[in-house]
């Protein structure tokens, strides 16, 4: 009984340090480079409040802010020497394709892994010393796989990121690009239609749109900044669209035909992955059907006839 009780304590502080540090790694999504200690500062010094020192500042932010972020920050700054350059540019192209979340550097992520890694293997390290019973051969199973789960967490986390990222841009990109080519045909310019575009929707393809447009009123060629937000999307579709727009700027294209001929085409592949997912859903539901519905069944079918075959072999 006492070893149930230890193993349930270990597990829920083992749940809440992860909790902690994935809440330390996706911290808040203010604005880009903007620092949470200074943001503070100004907004009680326009409330009038009188602020004593910015430690007091400092001390009324979030623990993951504090603590953890800090942390993780200084072993990817150790690590960093040890790391390839290769890796920590692949790292920070997946890391703006994931939209930058919580603003983390790729020397952080990285460290992130060694420190995940360390929280899942050291927590199942303790709970099998604790258990006394567990053989030699399956605590070394388990801490190693609870290892690797832990070490390659961080970049799952990532991808799934960049996934979901990826998908939601792809799902508002035809209705953009409608409201693009009805700003055009009304005379704004693409700067002004893309302005409005960002101003309609609060998503990922907005938020894409709003930085190529701060990039290119800071003095960035068009051409570069579109580029610059094709690669970091990262899909097809967007590739398309920032070539289509380029092209025509550089042939003297009508650029509301060019707009219009996208759009068609968001359409139709929307189209096409809605038939396609449709299309895959008897194959994904075969799992469940074996696993959850067709075993139920045979239960409610079978059990009367093996109860009363019971019955029957034991008189």
């Amino acid at each position: 009984m006492n070893i149930l009780i230890w193993t349930i304590i270990i597990l829920v502080v083992l749940g809440g340090a992860v909790a902690v540090i994935v809440a330390g790694i996706g911290a808040t999504r203010g604005n880009e480079g903007d620092d949470p200690l200074m943001a503070r500062l100004a907004d009680a010094t326009q409330r009038g409040d009188v602020v004593s020192s910015l430690e007091q500042i400092e001390m009324q932010q979030p623990f993951s802010q504090r603590v953890l972020l800090p942390i993780l920050r200084r072993i990817g700054e150790f690590s960093i020497r040890f790391t390839p350059q290769k890796l920590l540019e692949d790292t920070t192209q997946k890391i703006e394709l994931a939209g930058n979340p919580g603003h983390i550097e790729a020397a952080t992520l990285l460290a992130s892994r060694f420190v995940f890694a360390a929280v899942f293997g050291g927590g199942l390290l303790l709970i099998a010393l604790i258990a006394h019973n567990w053989p030699l051969l399956q605590i070394f199973i388990v801490v190693v796989l609870f290892t690797a789960i832990g070490f390659f967490f961080p970049q799952l986390l990532l991808q799934s990121q960049i996934n979901s990222r990826q998908k939601d841009i792809r799902k508002a990109m035809p209705d953009a690009l409608d409201l693009l080519t009805i700003c055009v045909e009304a005379g704004l310019g693409f700067d002004a239609a893309m302005s409005k575009v960002s101003e309609k929707w609060e998503n990922q393809l907005s938020m894409a749109l709003l930085r190529a447009i701060r990039e290119i009123q800071l003095g960035k060629p068009r051409r570069e900044a579109l580029k610059d937000m094709s690669d970091r999307i990262g899909i097809p579709e967007m590739t398309s669209f920032v070539a289509a727009v380029i092209q025509s700027e550089i042939l003297g294209v009508s650029l509301a035909k060019v707009l219009r001929i996208q759009s068609d085409q968001m359409r139709i592949k929307r189209r096409q992955r809605a038939e396609e997912s449709a299309h895959q859903a008897p194959i994904k539901m075969i799992i469940p059907m074996a696993l959850l519905t067709f075993p139920t069944i045979f239960i409610i079918l079978l059990a009367p006839a093996g109860i009363q075959m019971q019955h029957m072999m034991f008189k």
